[in-house]
């Protein structure tokens, strides 16, 4: 005989009864706040607009932002253009970097851009009043060795402020950084236009 609706209801709200009960044991135990390192990396796409999803909060909750893209360049971009006319007060934006290194052709020019950008971070990192601080695409120059993984480490764990949050975006990251890191995220790449022909479309790419 087949399971009457009303029983299929009683059963369910009997089992999200204990669900909740056991998530509400296990919130009791997490009491810390602290700002965390982390890190976005992986081939999949997100990476950068989870990250820009995250200032969207920040700013929701008055906590002033600060962002430095690496790499990129000036790649106009939409989360750029929106931050920068709305959002002038509340996101210090700043843009190192003259474009992907295929671009620049340049490895001397590509390493000084991305060490006057980790100083610029490291003062943005430093200012209490920055609670959330997104390095973007600072991982593709960890990567090239643009910038000594060791030197970005130490600085995370020992100057930034207890509050701050730290976001390190780009694939690649290096296992010192995962190391380090409180939240790690990777993106897969499961599918992605790109292989099809499909050049980068405008609100989905940039």
């Amino acid at each position: 005989m087949s399971e009457t609706q009303p029983d299929q209801n009683a059963r369910h709200a009997e089992k999200m009864k204990k669900i909740k009960a056991a998530r509400d044991r296990l919130m009791e135990t997490k009491t810390e706040e602290k700002g965390l390192i982390m890190v976005h990396t992986g081939p999949g796409k997100g990476k950068s607009s989870s990250g820009f999803g995250m200032i969207m909060r920040c700013i929701a909750h008055e906590m002033p932002v600060a962002v430095v893209q690496f790499i990129k360049g000036n790649w106009a971009t939409g989360e750029r253009d929106f931050l920068k006319t709305h959002f002038p007060d509340e996101v210090k934006f700043h843009v190192s970097g003259e474009g992907f290194t295929w671009e620049t052709q340049d490895r001397e020019r590509d390493i000084a851009k991305a060490e006057a950008g980790w100083e610029l971070a490291k003062e943005l990192i430093r200012d209490p009043a920055n609670r959330f601080v997104m390095l973007d695409e600072i991982n593709i120059a960890l990567r090239n060795d643009y910038l000594n993984i060791d030197d970005v480490v130490d600085f995370l764990l020992t100057e930034k402020p207890d509050m701050t949050h730290v976001l390190l975006t780009g694939r690649n990251a290096k296992p010192e950084l995962i190391e380090a890191a409180d939240l790690v995220t990777e993106m897969t790449l499961l599918k992605h236009p790109f292989r099809d022909g499909i050049k980068a479309q405008a609100g989905v790419e940039f």
